[in-house]
Protein backbone atom coordinates (compact mmCIF):
# COMPACT_ATOMS: atom_id res chain seq x y z
CA UNK A 1 0.00 0.00 0.00
CA UNK A 2 1.17 3.43 -0.88
CA UNK A 3 1.86 5.71 2.30
CA UNK A 4 0.25 9.06 2.65
CA UNK A 5 1.95 12.41 2.36
CA UNK A 6 2.42 14.31 5.45
CA UNK A 7 2.45 17.92 4.20
CA UNK A 8 3.33 21.31 6.19
CA UNK A 9 1.40 24.54 5.17
CA UNK A 10 2.19 27.61 5.88
CA UNK A 11 -0.97 30.29 6.34
CA UNK A 12 -1.14 33.70 6.78
CA UNK A 13 0.19 35.72 9.58
CA UNK A 14 -2.82 38.49 9.63
CA UNK A 15 -3.84 39.46 5.94
CA UNK A 16 -5.64 36.61 4.55
CA UNK A 17 -4.26 37.90 1.19
CA UNK A 18 -1.38 36.09 1.97
CA UNK A 19 -3.04 32.83 1.82
CA UNK A 20 -1.51 30.81 -1.17
CA UNK A 21 -3.25 29.18 -4.22
CA UNK A 22 -1.38 26.02 -3.42
CA UNK A 23 -1.99 26.03 0.48
CA UNK A 24 -5.99 26.35 -0.59
CA UNK A 25 -6.05 23.57 -2.95
CA UNK A 26 -3.42 21.53 -0.44
CA UNK A 27 -5.62 21.94 2.53
CA UNK A 28 -8.87 20.84 -0.08
CA UNK A 29 -7.22 17.77 -1.19
CA UNK A 30 -5.78 16.09 1.97
CA UNK A 31 -8.02 13.37 4.09
CA UNK A 32 -7.34 15.12 7.20
CA UNK A 33 -5.54 18.71 8.58
CA UNK A 34 -3.98 18.96 11.77
CA UNK A 35 -4.71 22.16 13.55
CA UNK A 36 -2.96 23.75 16.67
CA UNK A 37 -6.30 25.13 17.70
CA UNK A 38 -9.56 24.21 15.67
CA UNK A 39 -11.52 26.55 16.77
CA UNK A 40 -9.75 29.45 15.14
CA UNK A 41 -8.31 27.54 12.05
CA UNK A 42 -11.92 26.66 11.07
CA UNK A 43 -12.84 30.40 10.83
CA UNK A 44 -10.08 30.49 8.07
CA UNK A 45 -10.97 27.29 6.19
CA UNK A 46 -14.67 28.46 6.00
CA UNK A 47 -12.99 31.95 4.51
CA UNK A 48 -11.47 29.68 1.60
CA UNK A 49 -14.72 27.59 1.60
CA UNK A 50 -12.65 23.82 2.72
CA UNK A 51 -14.56 21.77 4.41
CA UNK A 52 -11.63 19.26 5.06
CA UNK A 53 -12.11 17.58 8.31
CA UNK A 54 -9.79 18.79 11.22
CA UNK A 55 -8.21 17.47 14.23
CA UNK A 56 -6.44 19.27 16.54
CA UNK A 57 -2.75 18.85 17.42
CA UNK A 58 -1.20 21.15 19.85
CA UNK A 59 1.31 21.46 22.51
CA UNK A 60 -0.40 19.49 25.19
CA UNK A 61 -1.84 16.13 23.35
CA UNK A 62 0.79 16.05 20.10
CA UNK A 63 3.13 13.14 21.87
CA UNK A 64 -0.41 11.15 22.12
CA UNK A 65 -1.46 12.42 18.69
CA UNK A 66 1.49 10.85 16.69
CA UNK A 67 1.12 7.10 16.58
CA UNK A 68 -2.57 7.96 15.26
CA UNK A 69 -1.29 9.76 12.47
CA UNK A 70 1.20 8.02 11.36
CA UNK A 71 -0.99 5.03 11.19
CA UNK A 72 -3.62 7.00 9.04
CA UNK A 73 -0.49 7.99 6.87
CA UNK A 74 0.49 4.57 6.82
CA UNK A 75 -2.55 3.59 5.62
CA UNK A 76 -2.56 6.25 2.36
CA UNK A 77 -4.15 8.63 3.70
CA UNK A 78 -2.57 12.54 3.38
CA UNK A 79 -2.47 14.72 6.60
CA UNK A 80 -1.93 18.87 6.36
CA UNK A 81 -0.20 20.37 9.37
CA UNK A 82 -1.76 24.04 10.14
CA UNK A 83 -0.62 26.22 13.19
CA UNK A 84 -2.83 29.27 13.91
CA UNK A 85 -0.50 31.98 12.00
CA UNK A 86 2.60 31.46 9.69
CA UNK A 87 4.54 27.88 9.08
CA UNK A 88 4.09 25.29 10.81
CA UNK A 89 6.68 24.17 13.62
CA UNK A 90 8.32 27.50 13.89
CA UNK A 91 7.85 27.92 17.18
CA UNK A 92 4.61 25.71 17.10
CA UNK A 93 3.68 22.42 17.63
CA UNK A 94 4.77 19.51 14.69
CA UNK A 95 8.21 18.86 15.07
CA UNK A 96 7.49 14.66 16.84
CA UNK A 97 4.76 14.02 13.91
CA UNK A 98 7.24 14.96 11.20
CA UNK A 99 9.95 13.26 12.87
CA UNK A 100 8.51 10.54 13.36
CA UNK A 101 6.67 10.54 9.36
CA UNK A 102 10.82 10.25 8.52
CA UNK A 103 11.54 7.55 10.79
CA UNK A 104 8.44 5.87 8.89
CA UNK A 105 9.89 6.59 5.51
CA UNK A 106 6.55 8.97 4.76
CA UNK A 107 7.23 11.54 2.49
CA UNK A 108 6.99 15.25 4.06
CA UNK A 109 6.51 18.08 1.60
CA UNK A 110 6.36 21.62 3.08
CA UNK A 111 3.79 24.43 1.50
CA UNK A 112 5.76 27.79 1.97
CA UNK A 113 3.99 30.73 2.84
CA UNK A 114 4.10 33.18 5.49
CA UNK A 115 6.68 33.17 8.38
CA UNK A 116 6.43 36.42 11.13
CA UNK A 117 10.59 35.40 11.47
CA UNK A 118 11.62 35.70 8.10
CA UNK A 119 8.88 38.81 7.14
CA UNK A 120 10.47 40.74 10.14
CA UNK A 121 13.94 39.97 9.21
CA UNK A 122 13.59 41.16 5.49
CA UNK A 123 11.86 44.54 6.75
CA UNK A 124 14.40 45.26 9.90
CA UNK A 125 16.94 46.81 8.21
CA UNK A 126 19.61 44.95 10.43
CA UNK A 127 22.02 42.86 8.13
CA UNK A 128 20.17 39.37 6.26
CA UNK A 129 22.77 37.55 5.27
CA UNK A 130 23.62 36.01 8.91
CA UNK A 131 20.92 35.20 11.78
CA UNK A 132 19.73 32.95 14.25
CA UNK A 133 16.52 31.86 15.44
CA UNK A 134 16.11 32.35 19.10
CA UNK A 135 11.72 31.76 19.32
CA UNK A 136 10.56 32.59 22.81
CA UNK A 137 13.20 33.95 25.63
CA UNK A 138 12.57 31.94 28.92
CA UNK A 139 9.49 33.34 30.92
CA UNK A 140 11.70 34.14 33.97
CA UNK A 141 13.71 36.87 34.42
CA UNK A 142 16.84 34.68 35.48
CA UNK A 143 16.71 32.23 32.75
CA UNK A 144 16.66 34.80 30.05
CA UNK A 145 18.83 36.85 31.33
CA UNK A 146 21.38 34.03 31.36
CA UNK A 147 19.97 33.07 27.62
CA UNK A 148 20.84 36.46 26.14
CA UNK A 149 24.39 36.44 27.74
CA UNK A 150 25.02 33.30 26.30
CA UNK A 151 24.96 35.54 22.80
CA UNK A 152 26.23 38.53 23.80
CA UNK A 153 29.25 38.03 21.69
CA UNK A 154 26.83 36.82 18.69
CA UNK A 155 28.34 38.18 15.40
CA UNK A 156 24.81 37.37 13.48
CA UNK A 157 21.72 39.03 13.70
CA UNK A 158 19.46 37.60 16.57
CA UNK A 159 15.24 36.91 16.17
CA UNK A 160 13.05 36.73 18.69
CA UNK A 161 9.32 36.24 18.98
CA UNK A 162 7.41 37.94 22.27
CA UNK A 163 4.43 38.53 23.95
CA UNK A 164 2.43 41.78 25.10
CA UNK A 165 2.58 41.03 28.49
CA UNK A 166 6.37 40.47 28.60
CA UNK A 167 7.57 42.95 25.41
CA UNK A 168 8.94 45.42 28.71
CA UNK A 169 10.54 43.28 30.35
CA UNK A 170 12.38 41.70 27.84
CA UNK A 171 13.53 45.19 26.00
CA UNK A 172 14.67 45.86 29.36
CA UNK A 173 16.85 42.69 29.95
CA UNK A 174 18.05 43.44 26.65
CA UNK A 175 18.96 46.90 27.51
CA UNK A 176 20.98 45.61 30.52
CA UNK A 177 22.40 42.74 28.75
CA UNK A 178 23.29 44.77 25.24
CA UNK A 179 23.87 48.34 26.13
CA UNK A 180 21.63 51.24 25.39
CA UNK A 181 23.32 51.55 21.69
CA UNK A 182 23.14 48.26 20.22
CA UNK A 183 20.87 48.82 16.92
CA UNK A 184 17.22 46.42 17.21
CA UNK A 185 14.22 46.55 15.54
CA UNK A 186 10.70 46.11 16.64
CA UNK A 187 8.10 44.32 14.06
CA UNK A 188 4.63 44.58 15.72
CA UNK A 189 1.10 43.06 14.32
CA UNK A 190 3.12 42.04 10.97
CA UNK A 191 0.74 42.18 8.35
CA UNK A 192 -2.54 43.17 10.25
CA UNK A 193 -4.05 46.85 10.63
CA UNK A 194 -1.61 47.97 13.60
CA UNK A 195 1.59 46.87 11.74
CA UNK A 196 4.69 48.91 12.90
CA UNK A 197 8.48 48.20 12.03
CA UNK A 198 10.47 50.06 14.15
CA UNK A 199 14.68 50.70 14.17
CA UNK A 200 16.80 52.71 16.70
CA UNK A 201 18.82 51.40 19.52
CA UNK A 202 17.95 49.58 22.01
CA UNK A 203 17.50 52.32 24.71
CA UNK A 204 15.31 54.27 22.55
CA UNK A 205 13.18 51.51 21.93
CA UNK A 206 12.35 50.79 25.37
CA UNK A 207 10.99 54.44 26.23
CA UNK A 208 9.11 54.72 23.52
CA UNK A 209 7.25 51.13 24.10
CA UNK A 210 7.23 52.00 27.39
CA UNK A 211 5.62 55.84 26.77
CA UNK A 212 2.78 54.04 23.89
CA UNK A 213 0.85 51.60 25.40
CA UNK A 214 -0.77 50.71 22.44
CA UNK A 215 3.02 49.53 20.91
CA UNK A 216 2.79 47.04 23.89
CA UNK A 217 -0.27 45.09 21.95
CA UNK A 218 -0.13 42.60 19.81
CA UNK A 219 2.58 39.78 18.64
CA UNK A 220 6.15 41.06 18.72
CA UNK A 221 9.07 40.12 16.03
CA UNK A 222 12.48 41.89 18.20
CA UNK A 223 15.51 41.58 16.00
CA UNK A 224 19.08 42.50 17.89
CA UNK A 225 21.72 43.18 15.34
CA UNK A 226 24.59 41.11 15.91
CA UNK A 227 28.11 42.33 17.70
CA UNK A 228 30.92 43.81 15.53
CA UNK A 229 34.19 42.65 17.21
CA UNK A 230 35.82 46.09 17.02
CA UNK A 231 32.59 47.68 19.58
CA UNK A 232 33.65 44.73 21.90
CA UNK A 233 37.12 46.53 23.45
CA UNK A 234 35.46 48.46 26.11
CA UNK A 235 36.70 47.72 29.85
CA UNK A 236 32.79 46.70 30.85
CA UNK A 237 32.31 44.45 27.41
CA UNK A 238 35.91 42.79 28.40
CA UNK A 239 34.90 41.84 31.45
CA UNK A 240 31.16 40.85 30.83
CA UNK A 241 32.22 38.73 27.41
CA UNK A 242 35.11 37.14 29.66
CA UNK A 243 32.96 36.17 32.78
CA UNK A 244 30.57 34.42 29.89
CA UNK A 245 33.76 32.42 28.92
CA UNK A 246 34.94 31.52 32.16
CA UNK A 247 31.52 30.01 33.13
CA UNK A 248 31.96 27.62 30.60
CA UNK A 249 35.96 27.15 29.91
CA UNK A 250 39.01 26.92 31.73
CA UNK A 251 40.88 30.25 32.84
CA UNK A 252 43.13 30.13 30.51
CA UNK A 253 41.34 28.44 27.40
CA UNK A 254 38.70 31.89 28.14
CA UNK A 255 41.16 34.27 27.77
CA UNK A 256 42.70 32.80 24.63
CA UNK A 257 39.09 32.85 22.77
CA UNK A 258 38.26 36.72 24.67
CA UNK A 259 41.71 37.87 22.66
CA UNK A 260 40.46 36.47 19.28
CA UNK A 261 36.95 38.18 20.20
CA UNK A 262 38.23 41.11 21.48
CA UNK A 263 41.58 41.73 20.22
CA UNK A 264 43.27 41.93 23.40
CA UNK A 265 46.49 40.84 24.81
CA UNK A 266 46.07 37.19 25.66
CA UNK A 267 48.50 37.58 28.75
CA UNK A 268 46.63 41.15 30.27
CA UNK A 269 43.30 39.06 29.40
CA UNK A 270 44.88 35.48 31.47
CA UNK A 271 45.38 38.17 34.51
CA UNK A 272 41.98 39.21 34.27
CA UNK A 273 40.67 35.93 34.22
CA UNK A 274 42.29 35.00 37.60
CA UNK A 275 41.23 38.12 39.13
CA UNK A 276 37.48 37.87 38.25
CA UNK A 277 37.77 33.87 39.20
CA UNK A 278 38.63 35.50 42.65
CA UNK A 279 35.68 37.15 43.32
Amino acid sequence: MKKGTLYLIATPIGNLEDMTFRAINTLKKVDLVAAEDTRHSKKLLQHFNISTPMISLHAFNEAGRVKQLIAQLEEGKSIGIISDAGTPLISDPGYPLVHAAHAAKIPVAPIPGACAAITALCASGLPTDRFIFEGFLPAKKSARLNRLEKLLIEQRSLVFYESPHRIIDMLTDLLSVFGPDRLATIARELTKQFETIRQDNISTLLEWTKENPEQQLGEFVVIVAGTEIETTTSDQEVEKILLILLSELHTKQAASLCSKITGKKKNELYELALKLSEK
